[in-house]
Protein backbone atom coordinates (compact mmCIF):
# COMPACT_ATOMS: atom_id res chain seq x y z
CA UNK A 1 0.00 0.00 0.00
CA UNK A 2 1.35 3.60 -1.13
CA UNK A 3 2.52 5.88 1.49
CA UNK A 4 3.12 9.46 1.91
CA UNK A 5 0.87 12.37 0.76
CA UNK A 6 -1.43 11.88 -2.25
CA UNK A 7 0.29 12.53 -5.91
CA UNK A 8 -1.18 14.32 -8.67
CA UNK A 9 -2.07 11.36 -10.59
CA UNK A 10 -3.60 9.59 -7.52
CA UNK A 11 -5.51 13.41 -7.39
CA UNK A 12 -6.37 13.08 -10.45
CA UNK A 13 -8.20 9.31 -10.19
CA UNK A 14 -9.74 10.71 -7.46
CA UNK A 15 -11.35 13.58 -9.53
CA UNK A 16 -12.34 11.13 -12.17
CA UNK A 17 -13.54 8.56 -9.60
CA UNK A 18 -15.98 11.36 -8.13
CA UNK A 19 -17.13 12.04 -12.02
CA UNK A 20 -17.92 9.13 -12.47
CA UNK A 21 -20.24 8.83 -8.82
CA UNK A 22 -17.56 6.10 -7.21
CA UNK A 23 -18.11 5.96 -3.54
CA UNK A 24 -14.99 7.11 -1.13
CA UNK A 25 -14.64 3.54 -0.68
CA UNK A 26 -14.05 2.52 -4.00
CA UNK A 27 -12.13 5.11 -5.52
CA UNK A 28 -9.74 4.48 -2.17
CA UNK A 29 -9.52 0.50 -3.18
CA UNK A 30 -8.42 1.36 -6.66
CA UNK A 31 -5.40 3.86 -4.97
CA UNK A 32 -4.81 0.97 -2.28
CA UNK A 33 -5.26 3.74 -0.03
CA UNK A 34 -7.25 3.86 3.05
CA UNK A 35 -10.67 5.62 2.80
CA UNK A 36 -10.02 7.86 5.17
CA UNK A 37 -7.35 9.55 2.79
CA UNK A 38 -9.68 10.15 0.01
CA UNK A 39 -12.61 11.16 2.34
CA UNK A 40 -10.22 13.91 3.77
CA UNK A 41 -8.73 14.69 0.77
CA UNK A 42 -12.05 15.65 -1.02
CA UNK A 43 -13.64 17.33 1.99
CA UNK A 44 -10.61 19.37 2.87
CA UNK A 45 -10.41 20.82 -1.41
CA UNK A 46 -13.92 21.59 -1.92
CA UNK A 47 -15.89 18.61 -1.54
CA UNK A 48 -17.63 16.05 -3.79
CA UNK A 49 -19.34 18.71 -6.07
CA UNK A 50 -16.14 21.19 -6.69
CA UNK A 51 -13.46 18.81 -6.36
CA UNK A 52 -10.36 19.68 -8.58
CA UNK A 53 -7.25 18.00 -8.64
CA UNK A 54 -5.44 20.68 -10.10
CA UNK A 55 -6.59 23.44 -7.26
CA UNK A 56 -6.25 19.97 -4.35
CA UNK A 57 -2.28 19.71 -5.49
CA UNK A 58 -1.75 23.46 -5.04
CA UNK A 59 -3.49 23.78 -2.00
CA UNK A 60 -1.28 20.64 -0.83
CA UNK A 61 1.87 22.24 -1.80
CA UNK A 62 0.79 25.70 -0.20
CA UNK A 63 0.02 23.79 2.92
CA UNK A 64 3.43 21.98 2.91
CA UNK A 65 5.44 25.28 2.03
CA UNK A 66 3.86 26.74 5.12
CA UNK A 67 5.10 24.06 7.31
CA UNK A 68 8.48 24.41 6.60
CA UNK A 69 7.82 27.73 7.16
CA UNK A 70 9.62 29.03 10.40
CA UNK A 71 7.10 28.82 13.50
CA UNK A 72 5.52 32.66 13.76
CA UNK A 73 6.10 34.35 17.70
CA UNK A 74 2.46 33.00 18.38
CA UNK A 75 2.84 29.41 17.26
CA UNK A 76 -0.55 27.64 16.24
CA UNK A 77 -0.23 24.81 18.31
CA UNK A 78 -0.39 25.88 22.13
CA UNK A 79 2.01 23.77 24.80
CA UNK A 80 -0.05 20.79 25.15
CA UNK A 81 -1.87 20.49 29.22
CA UNK A 82 -1.99 16.96 30.57
CA UNK A 83 0.67 15.61 29.06
CA UNK A 84 -1.07 15.26 25.47
CA UNK A 85 0.70 14.00 21.96
CA UNK A 86 0.69 17.90 20.23
CA UNK A 87 0.83 15.82 16.34
CA UNK A 88 -1.89 13.41 17.70
CA UNK A 89 -4.02 16.40 18.83
CA UNK A 90 -3.66 18.29 15.61
CA UNK A 91 -4.58 14.69 13.51
CA UNK A 92 -7.64 14.10 15.90
CA UNK A 93 -9.20 18.16 14.95
CA UNK A 94 -8.29 17.47 11.14
CA UNK A 95 -10.53 14.40 11.76
CA UNK A 96 -13.11 15.83 13.39
CA UNK A 97 -13.39 18.87 11.01
CA UNK A 98 -13.92 16.01 8.23
CA UNK A 99 -16.50 14.69 9.90
CA UNK A 100 -18.35 17.39 10.93
CA UNK A 101 -17.64 18.65 6.65
CA UNK A 102 -19.39 15.35 6.01
CA UNK A 103 -22.94 16.23 8.10
CA UNK A 104 -23.21 19.05 5.87
CA UNK A 105 -21.05 22.17 7.81
CA UNK A 106 -19.09 24.35 5.67
CA UNK A 107 -14.70 23.69 5.79
CA UNK A 108 -14.46 26.94 8.06
CA UNK A 109 -17.10 26.37 10.18
CA UNK A 110 -16.33 23.02 10.28
CA UNK A 111 -12.77 24.13 11.55
CA UNK A 112 -13.83 26.45 14.34
CA UNK A 113 -16.32 24.06 15.62
CA UNK A 114 -13.48 21.53 16.03
CA UNK A 115 -11.17 23.99 17.57
CA UNK A 116 -13.31 24.78 19.96
CA UNK A 117 -14.26 21.31 20.57
CA UNK A 118 -10.69 20.36 21.53
CA UNK A 119 -10.24 23.33 23.86
CA UNK A 120 -10.36 22.55 27.39
CA UNK A 121 -12.10 26.04 28.15
CA UNK A 122 -14.68 25.22 25.22
CA UNK A 123 -14.23 29.02 25.00
CA UNK A 124 -11.68 30.97 22.81
CA UNK A 125 -11.62 34.58 21.38
CA UNK A 126 -11.66 35.36 17.94
CA UNK A 127 -7.42 36.14 18.26
CA UNK A 128 -6.95 32.96 19.59
CA UNK A 129 -9.30 31.30 16.93
CA UNK A 130 -6.89 33.37 13.91
CA UNK A 131 -3.70 31.90 15.74
CA UNK A 132 -4.48 28.46 15.75
CA UNK A 133 -6.34 27.78 12.73
CA UNK A 134 -3.90 30.60 10.66
CA UNK A 135 -6.64 32.41 8.98
CA UNK A 136 -8.01 35.80 8.58
CA UNK A 137 -10.03 37.86 10.85
CA UNK A 138 -12.55 37.85 8.72
CA UNK A 139 -12.51 34.19 7.92
CA UNK A 140 -13.07 33.68 11.47
CA UNK A 141 -15.85 36.55 11.68
CA UNK A 142 -18.04 34.83 8.81
CA UNK A 143 -17.82 31.39 10.51
CA UNK A 144 -18.57 32.78 14.00
CA UNK A 145 -21.56 34.38 12.49
CA UNK A 146 -23.04 31.06 10.69
CA UNK A 147 -22.34 29.10 13.84
CA UNK A 148 -24.34 31.52 16.21
CA UNK A 149 -27.11 31.55 13.70
CA UNK A 150 -27.23 27.97 13.86
CA UNK A 151 -27.32 28.35 17.81
CA UNK A 152 -23.67 26.13 17.78
CA UNK A 153 -21.62 28.84 19.53
CA UNK A 154 -22.27 31.29 22.17
CA UNK A 155 -20.76 35.21 22.27
CA UNK A 156 -20.34 36.60 24.93
CA UNK A 157 -17.31 39.19 26.64
CA UNK A 158 -15.07 38.49 29.32
CA UNK A 159 -13.35 40.55 31.89
CA UNK A 160 -11.17 42.29 29.27
CA UNK A 161 -13.97 43.07 27.41
CA UNK A 162 -12.93 41.03 24.60
CA UNK A 163 -15.25 38.79 22.98
CA UNK A 164 -15.07 35.09 23.86
CA UNK A 165 -16.79 32.31 21.39
CA UNK A 166 -17.57 29.45 23.64
CA UNK A 167 -19.75 25.94 22.77
CA UNK A 168 -20.63 24.33 26.02
CA UNK A 169 -22.36 20.76 26.13
CA UNK A 170 -25.77 22.10 25.31
CA UNK A 171 -25.37 22.78 21.74
CA UNK A 172 -25.86 19.31 21.24
CA UNK A 173 -29.42 19.31 22.22
CA UNK A 174 -30.12 22.03 20.48
CA UNK A 175 -28.76 20.84 17.56
CA UNK A 176 -30.96 18.29 17.58
CA UNK A 177 -33.74 20.10 18.49
CA UNK A 178 -33.35 22.67 15.86
CA UNK A 179 -32.88 19.38 13.03
CA UNK A 180 -36.25 17.80 15.10
CA UNK A 181 -37.72 21.25 13.81
CA UNK A 182 -36.51 21.29 10.22
CA UNK A 183 -38.09 17.77 9.61
CA UNK A 184 -41.18 18.47 10.99
CA UNK A 185 -41.13 21.43 8.20
CA UNK A 186 -40.58 19.13 5.63
CA UNK A 187 -43.83 16.94 7.29
CA UNK A 188 -46.08 20.14 7.27
CA UNK A 189 -45.09 20.67 4.09
CA UNK A 190 -45.67 17.67 2.42
CA UNK A 191 -49.27 17.51 4.49
CA UNK A 192 -50.27 20.93 2.63
CA UNK A 193 -49.22 18.41 -0.25
CA UNK A 194 -51.92 16.27 0.13
CA UNK A 195 -54.94 18.70 -0.83
CA UNK A 196 -53.45 20.12 -3.44
CA UNK A 197 -52.59 16.74 -5.34
CA UNK A 198 -55.95 15.37 -4.52
CA UNK A 199 -56.09 12.75 -1.80
CA UNK A 200 -55.94 9.07 -3.32
CA UNK A 201 -54.16 10.20 -5.90
CA UNK A 202 -50.71 8.47 -6.46
CA UNK A 203 -48.71 11.84 -5.67
CA UNK A 204 -50.73 12.84 -2.62
CA UNK A 205 -50.58 9.09 -1.08
CA UNK A 206 -46.67 9.57 -1.38
CA UNK A 207 -46.60 12.87 0.39
CA UNK A 208 -48.89 11.16 2.95
CA UNK A 209 -46.75 8.77 3.90
CA UNK A 210 -44.01 11.30 3.89
CA UNK A 211 -45.36 13.28 6.05
CA UNK A 212 -45.93 10.08 8.35
CA UNK A 213 -42.97 9.39 8.31
CA UNK A 214 -41.33 12.62 9.03
CA UNK A 215 -43.39 13.16 11.89
CA UNK A 216 -42.49 10.04 13.81
CA UNK A 217 -38.86 10.88 12.92
CA UNK A 218 -39.50 13.86 14.30
CA UNK A 219 -41.62 13.10 17.93
CA UNK A 220 -38.65 10.37 17.81
CA UNK A 221 -36.11 12.66 18.03
CA UNK A 222 -37.32 15.14 20.19
CA UNK A 223 -38.42 12.50 23.22
CA UNK A 224 -35.16 11.24 22.65
CA UNK A 225 -32.98 14.46 22.99
CA UNK A 226 -35.02 15.40 26.16
CA UNK A 227 -34.38 12.13 27.72
CA UNK A 228 -30.94 11.95 26.95
CA UNK A 229 -29.63 15.47 27.94
CA UNK A 230 -28.70 15.06 30.86
CA UNK A 231 -26.07 12.83 29.68
CA UNK A 232 -24.52 16.26 28.46
CA UNK A 233 -24.17 17.60 32.18
CA UNK A 234 -22.85 14.36 33.88
CA UNK A 235 -19.37 12.85 34.81
CA UNK A 236 -18.05 10.03 32.87
CA UNK A 237 -19.00 7.26 34.70
CA UNK A 238 -21.79 8.23 36.71
CA UNK A 239 -24.12 6.98 34.12
CA UNK A 240 -26.90 4.29 35.46
CA UNK A 241 -26.07 1.23 33.62
CA UNK A 242 -30.02 0.00 34.42
CA UNK A 243 -31.32 3.08 32.90
CA UNK A 244 -28.94 4.13 30.25
CA UNK A 245 -29.01 7.60 31.53
CA UNK A 246 -27.03 10.02 34.35
CA UNK A 247 -28.34 9.83 37.93
CA UNK A 248 -30.73 12.85 38.51
CA UNK A 249 -28.05 13.72 41.24
CA UNK A 250 -25.38 14.23 38.89
CA UNK A 251 -27.18 16.67 35.96
CA UNK A 252 -29.00 19.68 35.72
CA UNK A 253 -32.88 20.01 35.84
CA UNK A 254 -34.50 19.05 33.15
CA UNK A 255 -35.94 21.44 31.15
CA UNK A 256 -39.95 20.42 30.30
CA UNK A 257 -39.45 19.89 26.53
CA UNK A 258 -41.84 22.28 23.97
CA UNK A 259 -44.35 20.87 22.03
CA UNK A 260 -42.58 20.34 18.78
CA UNK A 261 -45.38 20.69 16.23
CA UNK A 262 -47.15 23.00 17.83
CA UNK A 263 -44.58 26.02 16.79
CA UNK A 264 -43.46 26.82 13.48
CA UNK A 265 -40.03 25.95 11.48
CA UNK A 266 -36.96 27.35 13.21
CA UNK A 267 -35.57 30.86 11.95
CA UNK A 268 -32.49 29.30 10.61
CA UNK A 269 -33.51 25.96 9.22
CA UNK A 270 -33.00 26.92 5.50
Amino acid sequence: MPGGRLTQPERQQIALGLADGLAYAEIARRLERPTSTVTREVMRNGGPTAYRADLAHRATERRAQRRRQPAPRGPRTPQQAYGRDAGAVREYEETLTTVFMQSGTPRMMARVMACLCVSDAGTLTASELVQRLQVSPASVSKAIAFLESQDLVRRERDERRRERYSIDDDVWYQSMIASARATAQVARTARQGIGILVPGTPAANRLENISRFLDFVSENLTRAADQAREVLHTKPGTVSDELGRPRPEHGRPREPAAPLLQHGPHPQDD
